[in-house]
């Protein structure tokens, strides 16, 4: 147990672990010291001194070694002669702190003056001002007036682009060096430095590109003045004409708690729209972070392309229709199809959508399938981790193994968790045959040729050493066949171990979607057959945007129907397509691959004549005699906490509760732990793990035969249909390629830089740049999904050489 440490700060006493910082005792007492530099997930450098406070201590006597005591009996307590920095020091027995002696606030008042010397006084056009810290603790801490001479001042570049998402007001800037420090201890992207020395002190990036790092929005939060902005954001709204909507991120399985900022404005018609999206507090699930795909990657929804009406195929064209007219033929139709109706969902869709859609497939006797690449959530839902997890407690004496997954690249915020974890003392297993970022925390790299997964997990051994024990499997380089071997491998391993069904043990699905275990969980399975269905029920998935060999699949059913955002590859084949809402027009939940249920609330109001999916298979429910709730998705939770298993206890009003977190972090106080936002709106319920597990077979696969095969792997930054739309993020988005190795570039005819054609599947890609890396692993080509050529799984392939290439 840790040694507990009782002090008194303002006259108030505190009692808090030994080691504990003085401007964290203080937090904790509800005592605001001010700072600039420190930040409570950072370690504390002491550069602005604005945290200064009087500390003494007690005396001790030399020869009994006890306190001395004053002459009422009291503990004899000696101040220094000078202050010190609160963020600095560690608390001890019996310390005396003073924060509002006259002593203290002179020397804060100083402090703010010389921060101010060469610092711009234009509050009134800084994004910052209204949350700016230097702004607040000016007018508590600072001098009226300033004695410095107003010619002396130094001028700066006002605005530097440090990289495509993030600007600079070197005026601005006060070297807390907050963001240099996040990014080389929490990013482990070391791009900002300091350049020059005293006044002419000021931030460089040395990347290429600049500001090269998945976490850049990340020090506009923390920053503690008005130095960084956001391409998307600076000069674009004011802080106090913003409203807050709580939400999760849809873009992968961590579950993101964030909070989008909204104004209605006369540039957008008078109507509700995102200005940003800021992280929002949850120690079990992204801390105080965002990565920047979740920052900015929310344009997708207020695309002006979004579908705002019914379509239904007339004279081989899709014309607007009603919605009642759109709803009879579609049920209609279905009832016709009966068991040959096949629902094909993915997993951004919510909880209430997939369970309705679910309930209405059954009804009719049709098949749920659900469009992924992974398997093994039902292995998931029984090892996976169970109620009480957090891997903020994981650290010395347990283990993590990570295999085929490249996690900065599928689920950033889990890489930062893990790595983490190792820093904490924490054994990490990574299993893969090729480098990722991770590697450079790994306790044990276990390197294996692509089709080697379950010998290498194999590899790992026991586990039954480790106190907890953790297995993360993605899909690097695999498709669905081996991604279920690898869940069956994976868990066997947790369960002979004994690391099955407790806390902080368990087994995470990397999915490629936020709600894919969700799904799941739900009833989904992947592997459908599209040839074999009559009808066709596609809602929220783009099968044919993936792979369009699988067009010709489509159009050979007798009926299609598209649930969907946008008028996609898919829904311009449909018979019928329907509108749906987006996520951040409604509420409703997703379970993460942590298998912790989170709610969302709306953000902004729906577009004209759109709904959501849950209520939309509702209606149709109603037209073909299956009964379903609509309306509200409440309504439809009480259903699935009934009939779901491990869902029995959720409703939302106890996903809407919250608890105390450390670090202490709101909008009331914007020095200490930055502009975030504290959660106010509900932390989620991890669910308690299926019990009856057991070990499992496995299926025998094979890679394809070739003297390069194609196999697919992750980029955060891809061209999908939910990125594309961002264009803030088009800088960052590379155009498609193909990885070799040069050994392997020479089989293939091709050279570093090459623009080429690629035959796989069936189908043609064009435009295909060749990228030579000698950390691809030989006789393998990697492709990245999502970026134009269609791959799903392990393939052949054929490179075509362009004359213009060749020439």
């Amino acid at each position: 147990m840790t040694k507990e440490v009782t002090l008194t700060i303002d006259g108030k006493q505190v009692t808090v672990p030994e080691g504990t910082l003085v401007v964290d005792a203080a937090k904790k007492i509800g005592i605001n010291i001010p700072v600039f530099c420190y930040h409570p997930k950072m370690e504390p450098v002491g550069m602005c001194r604005m945290c200064l406070v009087d500390i003494g201590r007690p005396v001790i006597d030399r020869q009994t070694k006890q306190p001395v005591l004053e002459e009422d009996g009291s503990t004899k307590i000696q101040f220094g002669g000078k202050l010190e920095t609160a963020c600095t020091v560690p608390v001890s027995e019996g310390m005396v702190v003073e924060g509002l002696s006259e002593k203290v606030k002179q020397g804060r008042k100083e402090i703010v003056e010389f921060l101010l010397t060469s610092h711009p006084l234009d509050c009134p056009i800084c994004d910052k001002g209204g949350e700016c810290p230097l702004q607040n603790l000016t007018m508590d801490h600072g001098p009226g007036e300033s004695r410095f001479i107003y010619d002396d001042k130094i001028h700066f570049d006002k605005n530097v682009p440090l990289g495509d998402l993030i600007w600079l007001d070197r005026e601005r800037c006060i070297q807390c060096a907050r963001c240099i420090r996040f990014q080389r201890e929490i990013a482990d992207d070391a791009v900002l430095e300091f350049f020059h020395r005293g006044r002419a002190t000021d931030i460089i990036t040395n990347s290429e590109p600049g500001f090269d790092s998945y976490w850049s929005g990340n020090t506009t939060d923390i920053c503690p003045v008005g130095a960084l902005t956001t391409a998307d954001f600076r000069f674009g709204a004011r802080p106090w004409e913003l409203k807050s909507a709580a939400s999760i991120c849809t873009h992968c399985p961590v579950g993101c708690n964030m909070t989008y900022n909204t104004r209605r404005e006369a540039k957008s018609g008078g109507d509700i729209v995102i200005k940003r999206a800021m992280p929002r507090q949850n120690e079990w699930v992204n801390e105080l972070w965002l990565c920047d795909k979740g920052r900015f990657a929310y344009h997708f929804a207020e695309n002006e392309n979004r579908l705002t009406q019914p379509l239904i195929r007339k004279g081989g064209n899709l014309t607007p229709t009603s919605w009642d007219d759109a709803l009879a033929l579609v049920a209609d139709q279905f009832k016709n199809a009966g068991e040959s109706l096949l629902t094909l969902v993915s997993g951004r869709l919510p909880n209430e959508d997939l369970f309705n859609l679910k309930k209405l497939t059954d009804g009719l006797g049709g098949k749920a399938r659900l469009h992924s690449y992974m398997a093994g959530g039902d292995l998931v839902a029984q090892v996976g981790l169970s109620e009480g997890s957090n891997l903020a407690e994981l650290g010395e004496g347990d283990v993590i193994v990570v295999v085929a997954c490249d996690l900065e690249e599928e689920a950033p915020i889990w890489w930062l968790r893990v790595k983490a974890t190792v820093q904490r003392g924490a054994k990490l297993i990574v299993a893969n045959p090729r480098p990722t970022k991770l590697d450079r925390y790994a306790t044990e790299i276990i390197r294996y040729q692509y089709g080697e997964e379950i010998s290498a997990v194999r590899q790992v051994g026991n586990l039954s050493y480790a106190e907890n024990a953790v297995v993360f499997f993605g899909s690097d380089g695999i498709g669905l066949e081996t991604s279920a071997a690898l869940a069956i491998t994976c868990a066997n391993l947790l369960i002979q171990s004994g690391h099955a069904g407790k806390p902080n043990n368990g087994l995470v699905g990397v999915w490629p979607r936020a709600n894919e275990q969700g799904a799941w969980d739900m009833g989904f399975r992947p592997g459908a057959n599209l040839a074999e269905a009559k009808a066709l029920y596609i809602v929220g998935a783009n099968p044919v945007g993936d792979d369009p060999a699988i067009a010709e699949i489509i159009t050979q059913a007798d009926f299609v129907v598209v649930q969907e955002l946008f008028l996609t590859k898919t829904a311009e084949l449909a018979d019928v397509v329907l509108p749906a809402q987006a996520q951040i027009e409604r509420e409703g939940t997703y379970t993460s691959g942590e298998r912790r249920v989170q709610r969302f609330y709306p953000v902004v109001l729906p577009k004209v004549d759109t709904r959501p999916d849950f209520d939309i298979a509702a209606q149709i429910g109603a037209k073909v005699g299956v009964e379903l709730k609509g309306r509200f998705p409440s309504l439809v939770m009480s259903q699935i906490c009934a009939e779901v298993p491990g869902y029995e206890s959720i409703t939302y009003q106890r996903l809407a509760e919250v608890t105390e977190q450390w670090p202490i972090v709101g909008r009331g106080d914007l020095y200490y732990g930055g502009t975030s936002y504290e959660n106010k709106q509900g932390l989620g319920i991890q669910l308690h793990s299926q019990r009856g597990f057991g070990t499992s077979k496995i299926s025998n696969y094979e890679l394809p035969k070739g003297e390069v095969i194609a196999v697919p792997i992750t980029l955060l930054y891809d061209r999908g249909s939910m990125i594309i739309p961002s264009e803030v993020l088009h800088p960052r988005i590379p155009e498609p390629y193909i990885l070799v190795n040069p050994q392997d570039s020479l089989t293939l005819k091709t050279t570093d830089g090459m623009m080429v054609g690629i035959s796989i599947n069936g189908g043609e890609s064009s435009n295909i740049v060749v990228r030579e890396d000698e950390n691809v692993p030989q006789g393998f080509a990697l492709i990245p999904r999502s970026m134009g050529v269609p791959i799903d799984k392990p393939r052949q392939f054929e490179i075509r050489i362009a004359e213009a290439a060749m020439a």
